[in-house]
């Protein structure tokens, strides 16, 4: 057995791929140019070899074999037990690939997430070789999903290349629309047009692949933030995606965005605004029957979650519920849910924690004036 086994994996993937394996079919993002984003920033995309991929996937083999020869070893029978996890994190030989195939296997592995922004963008007939031979090595995979970006499904894949995709084995698609709202999308340099979101959703859509369409809370600042509401809403509606998946903007230093807040020619919406614009979003979802998903801390209000359009009221009963609290319960809840403690409304009535938070509040305030909302931001920028 070699613990020194390595194959690449990239920086990022969905929360909802946390328990997925990572393999890397190219380096970074094609676009790269988007005003938000701080991912690939200084780094250089490339397409991958299918010679380099195929190579990584039977390093991933071979781990899961180690893996599951270590298991026979330990008398678990070839299972991916608490007790093998446990010493394969341990184990400072084992290195962080080693841990990912073991995280893996012990949820079933069925899942796979293929790597970086956008693998569309390489040629059709190499990704889905790359995907056959993955499902072959790995015959018990159910679900491979991957980022893509609008531009290249409206402008470079027809609907027969997709579904030539589909039968390979992808199964879902992760889109960052971020907005509808075509100012938006040109101000924020996202390269692409409210039409070709459509388009691609559509194109999607029609060749039986599943779509996760990601929007950007925030995006619209205090100025454009109705705008933004309506045109996403509308986008959405011509797409009817299986999932739309909320993200709540946060500006880090040192991207291309926190330059213009620093010029004030972009002005941050506050938390509470940005549930009005979530709430005028959602009241103008007609018609389609996505579910809506709020799976990342950087969204105040998890529990907007559901199936439209039967929760669409229980959904807008959630942030209604946030916008009729006081202004200490509030803060309160907003301190709790960055720090962790709070997932839902109700968890304003554990008494006991409502007031040991209320009490730190208060001695931070009285310690330096300013303090919480510091906090408050900083807590952000650890959950990216």
């Amino acid at each position: 057995m070699s613990s020194s086994l390595r194959y690449e994996i990239g920086p990022i993937r969905p929360p909802n791929e946390a328990y997925s394996l990572l393999v890397r079919f190219t380096r970074n993002c094609p676009w790269n140019q988007c005003a938000f984003c701080h991912t690939y920033k200084g780094k250089r995309f490339e397409k991958r070899s299918l010679d380099e991929i195929k190579r990584d996937i039977d390093t991933i083999k071979a781990i899961y074999d180690d893996i599951t020869a270590l298991s026979w070893k330990a008398g678990d029978g070839g299972k991916i037990t608490d007790r093998l996890i446990d010493a394969i994190f341990k184990d400072t030989t084992y290195n962080d690939c080693y841990r990912s195939v073991a995280v893996w296997m012990y949820f079933g592995g069925k899942n796979v997430f293929i790597q970086d922004a956008n693998s569309l963008v390489m040629n059709t007939e190499a990704f889905t070789e790359g995907l056959t031979y993955l499902k072959k090595t790995f015959p018990g995979i159910e679900r491979i999903t991957s980022y893509a970006r609008s531009k290249t499904i409206a402008r470079r894949l027809t609907l027969e290349q997709l579904k030539k995709i589909k039968e390979a084995g992808l199964t879902r698609l992760h889109i960052g629309m971020e907005t509808g709202y075509d100012f938006l999308l040109d101000y924020m340099k996202k390269g692409v047009t409210k039409e070709e979101h459509i388009i691609a959703g559509t194109r999607v859509k029609a060749s039986g692949i599943e779509l996760s369409e990601y929007i950007l809370l925030g995006l619209g600042g205090e100025v454009w933030w109705r705008e933004h509401a309506f045109e996403t809403a509308d986008a959405l509606n011509k797409i009817n995606p299986d999932f739309i998946r909320f993200r709540t903007l946060k500006v880090l230093k040192g991207i291309p965005l926190y330059e213009r807040l620093e010029k004030g020619e972009f002005r941050l919406a506050r938390e509470e605004q940005i549930l009005h614009e979530e709430k005028l979003l959602i009241e103008h979802l007609e018609g389609i029957t996505s579910f809506v998903k709020s799976d990342h801390i950087l969204n105040l209000l998890e529990e907007v979650d559901g199936k439209l359009p039967e929760d669409k009221e229980r959904m807008l009963s959630v942030i209604d519920a946030f916008l009729n609290l006081n202004e200490e319960q509030k803060l309160i809840y907003r301190f709790g849910r960055r720090a962790g403690v709070y997932r839902s409304i109700n968890d304003l009535k554990d008494e006991l924690t409502y007031y040991k938070i209320k009490k730190t509040i208060r001695e931070m305030e009285e310690k330096e004036p300013g303090s919480v909302e510091r906090t408050l931001s900083l807590l952000l920028e650890n959950y990216i």
